[in-house]
């Protein structure tokens, strides 16, 4: 069932990257947001970061920076907290971290072709919370949106898709339309989805870095098992494990 309501830890979170993006930090007495750093670093790059080191069939995550997992190591993001379930549960799936910070849908759009290299069995987007900070029009999001899902599932390719949340000054409406979004664009093409990317860590200060924006090590892998839970029913359709093959039958003679 499609939850519609926000809690207020969620709103707070998406409210701090809306104060960082203007040079008002929401974190910590003490601390201090680079909102020009928070927007503009790639820390994923096609070209030198994230290239596929492992053949076999992927699950991409197009991404932002919470995607990226900026100021954390490789290994601590939720990528890569993803790809140890995989590995503990045998599914033979590569996970590549399609993220660039500050990335909106319409940048994931412009990444989509590289995102989708290889043997892609599922698509995993989490975009949107940079649109939403720069009051980016509603509809062009959904566009965005339904174009890399269209792309995707023209290529045979299952798309789950991750909500987000946008910042209360925009005003109620502009909240309620962009929260609807997502929820429609699953619904119309029948996708998994998850309500809201950071749900259960958006505003906890225990789960995220001293921005008062970004997951600590924690708060990833919360984010992970969150996803997880959605992501890990598709798998049985996407992949065949090893274990799971059926014995060679012995050679008549």
């Amino acid at each position: 069932m499609i939850r519609m309501r926000v809690s207020v830890a969620r709103a707070m979170k998406l409210s701090c990257l809306a104060a960082a993006v203007s040079l008002v930090s929401c974190a910590p007495a003490g601390t201090t947001v680079d909102a020009g750093t928070l927007d503009s670093r790639a820390v994923v790059e096609p070209a030198d970061h994230d290239v596929p080191t492992r053949g076999g069939p992927r699950l991409v995550v197009l991404g932002d920076s919470l995607t990226a997992g900026l100021g954390l190591a490789t290994e601590d993001a939720y990528p890569a907290r993803l790809q140890r379930r995989l590995d503990r549960d045998g599914w033979p799936l590569h996970v590549v971290a399609a993220a660039e910070s500050g990335g909106t849908t319409a940048g994931g759009l412009s990444r989509l072709e590289w995102a989708l290299e290889g043997d892609v069995r599922l698509l995993l987007v989490a975009l949107g919370g940079n649109d939403a900070l720069r009051g980016l029009p509603i509809e062009q999001m959904r566009a965005n949106l339904e174009a890399i899902v269209d792309e995707a599932t023209t290529r045979g390719i299952h798309v789950a898709i991750a909500g987000m949340e946008a910042p209360p000054n925009f005003g109620a409406a502009y909240t309620r339309e962009f929260r609807r979004v997502f929820a429609e664009v699953a619904a119309s093409r029948d996708l998994a989805f998850v309500p809201f990317l950071l749900d259960g860590v958006a505003g906890v200060p225990d789960l995220n870095q001293p921005d008062g924006i970004h997951p600590n090590v924690e708060g990833a892998e919360r984010v992970a098992a969150h996803l997880w839970t959605t992501l890990e029913p598709l798998l049985a359709d996407l992949v065949v494990r090893p274990a799971d093959e059926p014995a060679e039958r012995p050679a008549r003679r």
